[in-house]
C-alpha cells in the first residue's frame, strides 16, 4: 500500500470541509460556466448579466456569442463606462482555456467597480459545446464535441 508521503495525490491532505466548502463557493462567484451561460441567455428575457468578449477584432469577426458585446481588454479602461451598466454584472471570455485575457478583461473591470465573472472554457468551449455563435457571414452553430458537451438533462456532463 502506498503512504501518505509516497502518495503526491494525498502529499498534501485534503482541506477541511468547512475551508473547501468556503473555496468552492468562491470559486462559483468569479467563475460561469458555459452551460449556465447559454441556458441563461436561452430563457429569454433579461438574463441579469452581460456577455463581454475581450478578444480583438479578429477574432470577433471569426466567431462570438450572439448578442456579447465586442470590448478588447486594452479598450476597457476607456470604453467600459460608455458600453456597460455599472449596475448589471458581467461575464468575460476570450479565446479559452489556454488564454488569460478573459481574466485580465475581468481584473480590469472589477478595478473600475463592475461585478464580473469569468466564462470557463470561454468562446472555445462555447463552440465545442454546439451553441450558436456569430460570425462575420452570420450565425453558425458546430457539432457537439460529445467530449465537452453535456449529455441531455445533465449539467455538465460529469
Amino acid at each position: 500500500m502506498i503512504t501518505d508521503t509516497e502518495n503526491p495525490v494525498l502529499r498534501v491532505a485534503p482541506a477541511a470541509p468547512a475551508e473547501a466548502a468556503a473555496h468552492f463557493r468562491a470559486s462559483l462567484a468569479f467563475h460561469a460556466d458555459v452551460s449556465d451561460v447559454a441556458a441563461a441567455l436561452a430563457a429569454g428575457g433579461d438574463p441579469g448579466f452581460v456577455v463581454l468578449d475581450s478578444r480583438s477584432t479578429e477574432a470577433w469577426d471569426q466567431g462570438h456569442i450572439p448578442g456579447a458585446v465586442h470590448l478588447p481588454t486594452a479598450l476597457i479602461p476607456g470604453q467600459a463606462a460608455r458600453l456597460l451598466d455599472g449596475a448589471v454584472p458581467v461575464v468575460t471570455y476570450c479565446w479559452g482555456p489556454g488564454c488569460n485575457g478573459a481574466t485580465r478583461a475581468a481584473l480590469a473591470l472589477a478595478e473600475l467597480g463592475y461585478q464580473v465573472k469569468e466564462l470557463l472554457g470561454g468562446f472555445e468551449y462555447w463552440a465545442r459545446e454546439g451553441f450558436e455563435f456569430e460570425t462575420w457571414e452570420g450565425r453558425e452553430r458546430r457539432a457537439a464535441d460529445p467530449l465537452t458537451a453535456p449529455r441531455q438533462g445533465d449539467d455538465c456532463g460529469c
